[in-house]
């Protein structure tokens, strides 16, 4: 019989819940969010991507390609391999838009000043993504046969995944300070308008928040449930 009971299913199950929950308001809240503000355009009927190309140009960025995302909506992102900005919906003029924009030209801004969050993000990616792919199956194989030695790198595995969604926090609270600045600085929206880019920031940064909560109690989780051998 397995000496742990039954791990992945059972009371412990209750550590991540609050997290759980946390991440699934975080996705209603994003998108809701997003939704209620894209359908309200800027007074200055300004693009994203020329927000995005303005935001950048003052505080000196260049060589980044400003590019169409084709991953659909909020699917916004700045991929410092190819300094490339990918933004689901460039041509729009929306507030939402506008401050997602902002936001990833925020991150372009950091790779172009060398932000160390944000460098050692970028060096953890391969390390994070392995450890996302094999952390969960070691870890069950390792506990099924109780085989200490591949429970441990389950948890290594996994740690560096909870490192990473950790790390991101920082550099995406950063990028949306940076876009906020920028924005009143360069007064391409109202004050009024400024307070709804805060909030759709304020709920794609609570996503984050939610996923890095998740990863730590789950690791707990694992790590409880190991003791108890």
């Amino acid at each position: 019989m397995f000496a742990w009971g039954y791990p992945l299913f059972g009371s412990s199950i209750l550590i991540v819940l609050p997290a759980l929950l946390l991440a699934a308001y975080a996705q209603y809240k994003v998108h809701s969010t997003y939704k209620r503000y894209s359908q309200v355009e800027t007074q200055t009927r300004t693009s994203a991507a020329t927000v995005a190309e303005r935001v950048m140009t003052a505080q000196a960025v260049s060589g980044v390609s400003i590019q169409q995302s084709r991953r659909g909506s909020l699917s916004d992102h700045y991929d410092p391999r190819a300094k490339a900005l990918r933004l689901s919906d460039p041509a729009s003029t929306s507030v939402a838009a506008v401050g997602v924009a902002a936001h990833e030209a925020g991150h372009a801004i950091q790779h172009a000043q060398g932000f160390k969050p944000l460098a050692l993000r970028s060096a953890m990616v391969p390390t994070a993504q392995l450890g996302s792919y094999l952390a969960i199956p070691l870890l069950i194989v390792g506990m099924v046969f109780q085989f200490s030695p591949l429970v441990t790198v389950g948890v290594a595995f996994f740690s560096a995944a909870v490192l990473f969604t950790l790390i991101t926090l920082p550099v995406e609270f950063d990028a949306s300070r940076r876009a906020v600045a920028a924005l009143r600085s360069s007064e391409i929206v109202s004050e009024e308008e400024l307070g709804a880019v805060k909030e759709v920031l304020f709920a794609a940064a609570l996503t984050y928040v939610a996923s890095a909560a998740v990863a730590v109690l789950q690791l707990l989780r694992f790590l409880s449930l190991i003791r108890r051998r």
